[in-house]
Formats: structure tokens, sequence, C-alpha cells
């Protein structure tokens, strides 16, 4: 797998632009556990996607936000735990929800023990982030694992989108609590068990759920598929 690694863009210059800019997401989601094959073919089938062209509140990049950007579309890095392969794409809201290419899609998350990399005792770990540019249809797919939780949060994955080198969005995407359960019942989630904090009891998602839950398909030994859709006013 080849992967391109190189700085960091400046963080609180993207996030600055993020929480002013005009974006919309649809979707069909010290120590992280204590804190808190690139898709070309234009056509996602797979996993589930609410195409609503509206724009829906920014979240919070978190604590633990990206510290080198690494372009590719494989981001487990060896990380076991139930396979999830996202594909996002990007629309314009001003262009009748017409397709953007050549944005940066940037997903980050934990792994099944709830730790991120780059922080902690992680610091030399990049596993489970990375970027791709979207396709002339609008879209990424990126492979991952099923996130993981930690004490504080409902489960989620990060997606930040940027645009001729300017963040335009931050925010996050949840799962179903009854997907959640099933996998956290399974592989190497089961130690851990369900996840004590709710989508509905997250401080993140609980004013937002409709707007940034996703809905996966699949089951945790053949792995899931979803999608979801960010509409960006340009």
């Amino acid at each position: 797998m080849s992967m391109k690694k190189i700085g960091r863009r400046e963080l609180l210059g993207g996030l600055g632009a993020a929480a002013g800019a005009a974006l919309a997401i649809g979707c069909g989601s010290s120590s992280p556990t204590s804190p808190t094959d690139t898709s070309s073919s234009g056509t996602t089938t797979t996993g589930s996607t609410n195409a609503a062209c509206a724009v829906t509140p920014s979240e919070t990049a978190g604590p633990y936000p990206s510290l080198t950007d690494i372009f590719r579309s494989d981001i487990r890095e060896g990380k076991a735990g139930t396979m999830l392969t996202l594909t996002v794409k990007v629309v314009n809201v001003n262009a009748g929800c017409a397709a953007i290419p050549n944005a940066n899609v940037e997903v980050w998350h934990c792994d099944s023990a709830g730790n991120y990399s780059e922080y902690g005792n992680q610091t030399a770990q990049t596993y489970l982030r990375g970027i791709q540019t979207t396709n002339n249809s609008g879209e990424v797919t990126f492979t991952t694992i099923y996130p993981g939780w930690y004490q504080g949060r409902a489960t989620h994955i990060h997606i930040e989108v940027s645009t001729n080198g300017a963040s335009r969005k931050i925010t996050q995407i949840a799962f179903p609590e009854s997907v959640n359960s099933t996998v956290y019942r399974s592989g190497v989630y089961a130690s851990r068990g369900s996840n004590p904090t709710s989508n509905l009891s997250d401080g993140i998602f609980a004013d937002s759920l409709s707007a940034e839950l996703v809905t996966p398909t699949g089951d945790p030994s053949s792995g899931y598929a979803a999608s979801c859709q960010v509409a960006v006013a340009v």
C-alpha cells in the first residue's frame, strides 16, 4: 500500500475557516481512553445515504485531530476490528448539489480499545487517519474498521472537508445503537462491551442526530458498508 505523508497544515487556521463556512452533512457517523481501495466508479452502491441538501451544525474537531496529512484509502495500519467501508460524497448546495471533484476529505477515529493514534502513548502511530481527494463524482471511499468507543462519547467518526486549501467543514457521524450493540458483542470489541454513552445522551449528537446518523449495511463477520453526503456552499 502506497502512502503519502506530508507536514500538517496549520490547525488553528483550518478550524477558524471551518467555523465560518456554510456546509451541510446528510448521512444514511493525555490518554484518549480517559478524556474524554479508493472508489473511482462514481456510484455508491452500498450503505445508506441521506441526500438531503440542507445545512446542519458544524461539530468540534475534538481533542485528537490529525497532526500529519496522510493521503491513503486504507487507513487500518493492521488494526484489528470489523471492516467498515465508508464512502463520503461532497456536493455544492449552490449548484443543485452537484458533485465537487478535487476536494480533500479527511477522516479519523479511535480503535477498538478507544485509543487515537498520534496522542498519549500512541504518538508514533498514525492508524485510522487518512485523506483522499474526491473523484469526478465527488466521492472518496475509505477502508477502515468499525470505531470503538471511549468514556463520555457516543460512537463516532470525524470528517473534515477542504477545498482549495481551506477547511470548509469539520463534523462527525454517528451510528445506530442497534449496530453498535451488535458490533460490540463480537470479536476484539467484546471484552469492553457496549458503549455506555448513547447517541441521544452525547453532547455532540443530542441536537443533530438525524443529520449525522449513518446506517451501515452488513454484519460483524463480513464487514459493513456505509455512505454519507457532505454538502458545501461554494
